[in-house]
């Protein structure tokens, strides 16, 4: 007689068992296929759930894909295997055609009583089994979700396997039950409340995850909204928009923690955490936090992340001037890339699309540099590595000074970024600043020195490429705490020598593009980066596969 190599055997049994009364139940159609929601090995290779120090929590049986199947329960996993009949033949062979097949739990975020309902009816109906969703991974960093049925008509059984199932996924601490949306149905194409309604609501729903929707109706309302928001009744804010929608509601989130902790809000050297993780839905033109934060524009792989509760801490900026707070951000540019966000504004009436394309060809055009200083204070190399790794580091960037040691550099820079994240995009696969980091606590700092139009075209097309964009003698790199641009105004002088004026600076106003909102300001900007200072629903990106976007636009 053959031996069982695991528990989840039944080799010596002589026939089939019995289907569950009833018959066959029907199986309802799965979101994805049941053989990509599995992870498959031989039954020889997997060790017993004893041998793997896992407790079996319940045992039971079930009908899996048209087979009777033994099934486990332990905390960590879910796993199965068809049950087999004694060969007639005596052939062992028979044994090691059987599959374990195995869901991890920490996969899995929602599971229902599968039940047959007639039309019309909204409650009750016959019980058929127990199916259960998982987050599956596909390629290219992309999420999708798929179904499994576990199918028996007995309820006790399949309530007994509900609570316990529940009981694990209730566990999984960082995952939410209530939150605050936000949505912006003037983002891009006007789409985001459709995405919301049809992609991302059922994922919600289907996880149990009770939510609160504000569709905005003017710029600034989700700040006034989250201002007067009692924050501990959610846990977590979501925003579906664009770039400068995620960016309204992260500073809102940030600054109601300073007034609920008494800060002043015009002075805040050392701000508190924001109190909840902030959940980005890409529904804009560009959506670079989404790139960073998921490695792809993608609705549905932005909502399991949140459903799955994957959290990540990450750095913000502080933008001030000696007088008040402006803003909490992730990144700015001051010079060309403000220009073109300002030049863009003011053409809100063309298509989203074509209005950037034109904004940035004209911007182009008229490409002329502004005069400003810039002084920044180095991040400080620990003791330990400054001697070692400081010529290695040398090379891309530049990290020098001593401890409260500020440098200066002056005269006409065509662009300014400080940033804090690395801003991946379609544009900029491998991203705007890629040697920064979500949660170094630390800034990069990227001047491009004035330079020819066509030296400058060569620059920005490299971020396209695999190539170094920043290896021209006119680009400088920094990795800094904190950096003060000043402008300086153009003289008298200069006006009678018909030199070029900007429009922003006769107004007295220069524009800064910070996370794709545009902000005019004429005095001293002082930036500060603090670090972890906000959770994100999302990943680190230097876990994601390299990201395959192209860009057509230079």
């Amino acid at each position: 007689m053959l031996s069982s190599s695991g528990p989840l055997l039944r080799p010596q049994r002589r026939a089939w068992p019995e289907r569950p009364a009833g018959g066959r139940p029907r199986r309802e159609q799965p979101v994805e296929s049941e053989e990509q929601c599995r992870r498959v090995a031989p039954l020889a290779a997997i060790a017993s759930p004893a041998e793997a120090g896992e407790e079996p929590l319940l045992k039971g049986i079930f009908e899996i894909s048209k087979r009777s199947c033994d099934v486990v329960l332990s905390a960590r996993r879910l796993r199965w295997s068809p049950i087999l009949p004694e060969s007639p033949t005596g052939d062992s062979s028979v044994i090691l055609q059987a599959q374990e097949e195995i869901i991890e739990m920490k996969d899995v975020f929602s599971v229902k009583l599968k039940r047959r309902r007639f039309v019309g009816q909204t409650k009750g109906g016959t019980l058929l089994g127990i199916t259960i969703f998982k987050c599956l991974n596909k390629e290219e960093n992309k999420l999708t979700d798929c179904a499994i049925h576990f199918n028996n008509l007995s309820e006790d059984h399949c309530h007994s396997w509900f609570r316990q199932l529940k009981e694990i996924l209730n566990g999984f601490r960082n995952r939410p039950k209530s939150l605050k949306v936000f949505i912006n149905p003037s983002s891009h194409k006007k789409e985001a409340t459709h995405v919301y309604y049809e992609q991302v609501a059922p994922l919600f729903k289907l996880a149990d995850i009770k939510t609160d929707v504000t569709v905005t109706e003017y710029e600034g309302h989700a700040l006034s909204v989250l201002k007067e928001c009692e924050l501990q009744a959610f846990d977590g804010v979501v925003c579906v928009g664009g770039d400068g929608s995620v960016s309204e509601v992260a500073h809102g989130l940030l600054l109601k923690a300073q007034i609920d902790a008494g800060k002043d809000t015009d002075y805040i050297p050392m701000p508190v955490r924001a109190p909840v993780p902030l959940g980005v839905i890409p529904a804009g033109t560009t959506n670079i936090l989404a790139h960073t934060l998921y490695g792809i524009k993608h609705a549905v792989t932005a909502a399991l992340h949140i459903v799955m509760g994957h959290i990540q801490a990450v750095d913000v900026c502080t933008f001030s001037t000696p007088r008040k707070l402006l803003r909490f951000g992730f990144s700015a540019m001051f010079g060309f890339g403000a220009r073109t966000l300002a030049l863009a504004e003011k053409h809100r009436w063309m298509p989203s699309s074509q209005r950037k394309d034109f904004a940035f060809i004209k911007t182009l055009a008229d490409l002329k540099p502004e005069e400003c200083e810039l002084s920044f204070l180095p991040q400080q190399i620990p003791q330990e590595d400054s001697h070692e790794n400081g010529r290695k580091k040398k090379e891309k960037t530049k990290k020098k000074g001593s401890k409260d040691q500020w440098h200066k550099i002056e005269g006409h820079f065509l662009n300014v970024s400080i940033m804090a994240i690395p801003c991946l995009c379609s544009m900029a696969p491998g991203g705007l600043a890629p040697n920064t980091r979500l949660n170094n606590g630390s800034m990069a700092l990227i001047v491009v020195r004035n330079t020819s139009r066509t030296e400058f075209i060569k620059h920005l097309k490299r971020y396209t490429s695999i190539k170094n964009q920043f290896n021209f003698p006119f680009v400088e790199t920094y990795t800094v705490q904190e950096v003060k641009v000043q402008p300086r105004l153009k003289s008298e002088r200069d006006a009678e020598e018909n030199t070029y004026l900007h429009a922003a600076s006769a107004e007295g106003n220069y524009p800064w593009n910070i996370d794709g909102d545009l902000m005019k300001e004429a005095s001293q900007v002082h930036i500060r980066v603090h670090p972890q200072l906000i959770d994100l629903y999302g990943v680190n990106t230097d876990d994601l596969e390299s990201s395959q976007a192209t860009c057509n636009c230079i």
